[in-house]
């Protein structure tokens, strides 16, 4: 009789020994028009750059530099410290900082939504950074599906 494993394996496995290649494509930014808010700014909406999950497999170095390029100055982050370690980003918020790349950091868990003190506190930094003319994004850990 064979002995049971010791290891079993798991969709969450996020070993680093798997031969994948990371993906070449450019991160894709959608920008959503604030006039319909008064607003003449654009917000950026990005997936998770860095991503390695199932069948995504972004490069966080590449990805930030081509956030830097597009002139990204603030970056707004929902995903809590676990799930940027689960997407196996777990130094982003310091990568940013490397970058100059300001970051707001306001975790919340999947499937939550911000109190209302958070909720203001991240509306009020966000209207700072629009009416400061800086080119600011938002990513979560999924993919956005927004049409623009």
């Amino acid at each position: 009789m064979k002995p049971p494993s010791s290891t079993q394996p798991s969709e969450f496995d996020s070993s680093d020994e798997e031969p994948i290649e990371d993906e070449q494509t450019p991160i894709q930014i959608s920008w959503l028009p604030l006039s319909r808010v008064n607003c003449s700014q654009f917000l950026g909406l990005c997936a998770l750059p860095g991503c390695k999950f199932k069948d995504i497999r972004r490069n966080i170095q590449k990805d930030t530099e081509e956030l830097k390029s597009y002139g990204i100055q603030d970056i707004f982050v929902f995903c809590t410290r676990g799930e940027l370690s689960k997407y196996r980003v777990p130094n982003l918020l310091d990568f940013y900082q490397q970058y100059g790349i300001t970051t707001h950091h306001h975790p919340i868990p999947d499937g939550g939504t911000p109190d209302i003190a958070n909720c203001c506190e991240i509306m009020e930094e966000l209207t700072v950074c629009l009416k400061n003319n800086r080119k600011t994004l938002i990513h979560s850990c999924l993919s956005p599906s927004i049409p623009v």
